[in-house]
């Protein structure tokens, strides 16, 4: 298929991706140097895609009016959700990991820069913006650059300035972590609860399906047969692409589960 509104010198484009034709994706000075989209993506209308070196993983959403741009790379991670009216700047470089939740009118800046240091204005800083996997901006938040650890959260309207520490939830301008007084945003599940509730999964999407196998241990995989193994211990699919895959990782996502492929 041809992208007319995508100018890049080397570009991969994956299976069922949809990219509305209002959307532009192209490096800082015209054509981009490498773009990579994944399969089973969508880019909504509007959205500006202006970066010489980005990647987006499969089944990943940018909805509409959103804005990523930035001299550095910008990498974002399979199964990402980035709500409308999002910004997210890539000029100190920007890497999202899996699972990644960034919810309406957001902003991810990796700079800081305005003020004329000339007259002795203190604040100019490019630093990389580093968030993990399972994190989630809830939606109106503005994160100056940070790290993010895995599984991380910032509740709505959240003005974060300083690194967020695994599992914790974060409140407030600026945001300070509340789970001493919410808990956590994830809570320990047994392997024994996710196999069944996976399998429950499958069988209320079709009882009948017999392309797809829930796992516990990678040693179940038989690498001859055509199927896709979902482990729920290491949260990894065996990619094969079939109709069926395909189908069930849509009815799993967002919220019932995520999975990477191996």
């Amino acid at each position: 298929m041809t992208y007319s509104n995508v100018a890049a010198e080397e570009f991969y484009i994956g299976k069922n991706t949809i990219i509305d034709p209002t959307a532009s994706i192209r490096g800082i000075n015209g054509k981009a140097k490498k773009i990579v989209i994944g399969d089973n993506c969508y880019i909504g209308a509007n959205v500006q895609i202006i970066c010489d070196d980005f990647s987006l993983g499969d089944y990943s959403k940018i909805q509409h009016d959103t804005n990523i741009h930035g001299y550095l790379p910008c990498h974002i991670g399979h199964n990402a959700w980035i709500g409308q009216f999002t910004i997210i700047d890539s000029i100190g470089g920007t890497t999202i990991g899996n699972n990644c939740g960034i919810g309406a009118h957001s902003q991810i800046w990796s700079h800081i820069k305005f003020g004329d240091t000339l007259e002795g204005c203190r604040f100019l800083t490019e630093k990389p913006m580093v968030i993990g996997n399972d994190v989630w901006f809830v939606g109106h938040c503005i994160v100056s650059p940070i790290t993010a650890q895995d599984k991380s959260m910032a509740m709505v309207g959240s003005v974060v300035t300083k690194d967020m520490v695994y599992n914790e939830i974060y409140a407030g301008s600026p945001a300070k972590s509340i789970s001493d007084k919410i808990g956590f945003q994830f809570n320990e599940v047994s392997l024994t609860t996710k196999l069944e509730k996976m399998q429950s999964y499958l069988n209320e999407w079709n009882s009948d399906c017999k392309s797809i196998k829930i796992i516990s241990d990678v040693s179940e995989i038989d690498w001859n047969q055509e199927l896709t193994y979902f482990n729920v211990a290491d949260r990894t699919y065996t990619k094969r692409s079939t109709d069926e895959e395909m189908s069930f990782m849509k009815f799993l996502l967002p919220a019932k589960g995520k999975f990477i492929p191996v």
